[in-house]
């Protein structure tokens, strides 16, 4: 069953979720995460794409018998990978739904197959795992994670293989990334949905001291400025994470001068802090570089141990 969490908070998750299945580790783990985060008697739907078999191999190596064998099996994999996770969602007063969705036979990439599923459902949140599954049925990878973020109409939840999935349930620590955006204040307000008053919560504004720009602008006035930004835009997320829990704490991140980044820093800080979820905007700018912007977030998804909360702009 869910976490026991007030009528409040459990009323905050969302109420239908898409849930996006195939048969590798990282789907299995997208699941079990889904089940502690959906509403009490809320929705999952779980979608299994069938990837057409004539996209997968070289055009005119397989014969007509071939490919129908091939279609079959991706099938079966589908359904096998739907049932699976509805026996594993039983029992959790969870509505399920299920659909395959044959690309053979409907056309078009398993990236505009789930965006229209969500289209036509309007989820609150999409979940989908994060690595690339090594058969044919090859599509819970980055190729697929970062434009599903890109063009989902709701947030999207993206679930690593890695770590253990027994383990996931209610988020216990949910870090925030910011840069002083109204879409980053946008994703925390919603990412806040997802605590309890127990949940500790950290907002993080990570100074890119290995930016280089000193053609254009000295490297410390540059760093001074981020540090001025980042200070402002944690002053405002301070109150936000206060009024959700009372194990709150906002913390200015700095970069290495050389060989890292904003998206290995977040991680790193992730990991030190043992956070069950990292928040971030996907459409935030920060002053003179934009690091919010889809590239770090896309970078974040690649690399991150932990779940990844995206949340677009437009979405609060």
């Amino acid at each position: 069953m869910n976490s026991p969490v007030s009528a409040r908070f459990a009323s905050a998750l969302p109420g239908k979720i898409l849930l996006a299945v195939d048969q590798s580790v990282a789907s299995q783990h997208a699941v079990a995460y889904a089940s502690h985060i959906v509403a009490a008697g809320g929705i999952i739907r779980l979608v299994s794409i069938v990837e057409n078999p004539r996209t997968l191999v070289p055009a005119g190596s397989l014969v007509r018998s071939a490919l129908q064998a091939a279609r079959d099996e991706l099938l079966r994999d589908a359904h096998e990978a739907l049932a699976r996770a509805a026996d594993v969602l039983a029992g959790h007063g969870i509505q399920v739904e299920k659909e395959a969705i044959d690309l053979a036979a409907r056309g078009g990439d398993v990236v505009h197959a789930l965006i229209d599923a969500a289209d036509a459902w309007q989820p609150d949140l999409i979940v989908t795992g994060a690595h690339q599954h090594h058969g044919l049925l090859r599509w819970v990878e980055g190729a697929v994670s970062a434009p599903l973020a890109r063009l989902s109409p709701c947030p999207i939840l993206i679930v690593p293989a890695t770590g253990n999935a027994d383990a996931y349930a209610l988020p216990r620590h949910i870090l925030f990334a910011v840069d002083g955006s109204d879409q980053a204040t946008q994703a925390l307000r919603y990412g806040v949905r997802f605590s309890t008053p127990d949940t500790s919560l950290r907002a993080i504004y990570v100074v890119d001291r290995a930016v280089r720009l000193s053609d254009l602008v000295p490297i410390d006035v540059l760093e001074d400025a981020f540090v001025d930004e980042g200070t402002r835009a944690l002053a405002a997320a301070g109150p936000l994470l206060r009024v959700a829990s009372g194990r709150s704490n906002v913390e200015l991140v700095r970069t290495e001068r050389t060989g890292d980044d904003v998206a290995h820093a977040i991680v790193r800080e992730a990991a030190s802090w043992q956070a069950n979820m990292i928040v971030m905007g996907t459409h935030g700018r920060r002053g003179m570089v934009r690091w919010m912007l889809g590239s770090v977030a896309e970078r974040v998804a690649h690399i991150t141990p932990v779940p990844l909360l995206l949340v677009h702009g437009r979405h609060t």
